[in-house]
């Protein structure tokens, strides 16, 4: 059911983006204890601020009563995915080549199951991360199929 329901989100919100010129990044549709949340992430470039959420929220949120969707009680949230944005498509890695990342993988490469580094390349289903270990600078081919998230990381 919940499937349905982010694909059905997914639908009513694309006209919203396209006026706003938003990137829908993520929904979820989870149950918290007793209650459930309906959360859409979105960014731009630049980033999305307060206000453009507030804006998107009114306007998904008239459409959500119009067409009905959920049955039961909802809370919706509408938010930036932050500073360490999920990457959760091919299209997502490679628009953030050269960005710092952080790559969770279902299974080992090189004896490791965590990389953090610099995106350098994603082509032939290989996503490449440059990394140190102390001062020593290498790098990682990943077969995607291995990625299990990964996400933008913030350095210090």
């Amino acid at each position: 059911m919940s499937k349905k329901i982010i694909d059905s989100v997914s639908e009513l919100i694309q006209p919203i983006l396209l006026e706003r010129d938003l990137e829908l990044v993520d929904i979820e549709y989870v149950k918290e204890g007793p209650d459930w949340f309906l959360r859409v992430y979105l960014d731009k470039d630049g980033g999305i601020d307060l206000i453009e959420c507030s804006l998107v929220s009114e306007r998904l949120s008239k459409l959500l009563d119009e067409h009905d969707l959920i049955k039961e009680g909802y809370y919706l949230e509408v938010s930036s995915p932050g500073a360490e944005r999920p990457l959760k498509t091919k299209e997502d890695i490679l628009q953030h080549i050269g960005h710092n990342v952080h790559v969770s993988l279902y299974a080992p490469v090189d004896g490791e199951k965590e990389f953090e580094g610099i995106l350098k390349s994603f082509s032939n289903d290989e996503v490449v991360i440059e990394y140190k270990i102390k001062t020593r600078v290498k790098q990682v081919s990943i077969p995607y199929k291995k990625v299990a998230k990964a996400r933008l990381a913030v350095t210090f």
